[in-house]
């Protein structure tokens, strides 16, 4: 399959995840419930991995240039930045610390679930 049409795949399920997320006022963002509805589909075996793959890996090998347009983004904050530096950083170490926490008790919580 071309790449443009596993793009377009992709897209149209962002896109199907905008339109549900305006349909119905969802609180959640829109490309976060597309991905959902992919992992759905993709789940469900509606749409197969074979159908996306090539532009899967292609978005993972570029991954670096969709972080571009936030750090540019954050240099227009800079004043904010330099003002908050201090709250900033510790927010960013407790959510690491917690994150860390959290996957780490889900894995043992899985490994002790599918042992048994």
């Amino acid at each position: 399959m071309t790449l443009l049409r596993q793009l377009a795949i992709v897209i149209g399920i962002c896109f199907a995840g905008e339109l549900i997320n305006k349909a119905f006022n969802i609180p959640i963002p829109g490309n976060v419930l597309g991905m959902m509805l992919l992992l759905i589909l993709l789940t469900t075996g509606i749409i197969k991995l074979e159908m996306i793959d090539e532009i899967a890996k292609f978005l993972l090998d570029h991954l670096a240039f969709f972080f571009v347009p936030a750090g540019v983004g954050l240099l227009s904050h800079l004043d904010i930045i330099k003002e908050q530096w201090i709250p900033i950083i510790g927010v960013i170490l407790i959510s690491t610390v917690i994150v860390m926490v959290v996957t780490g008790l889900t894995v043992q919580f899985l490994i002790r679930r599918w042992s048994a």
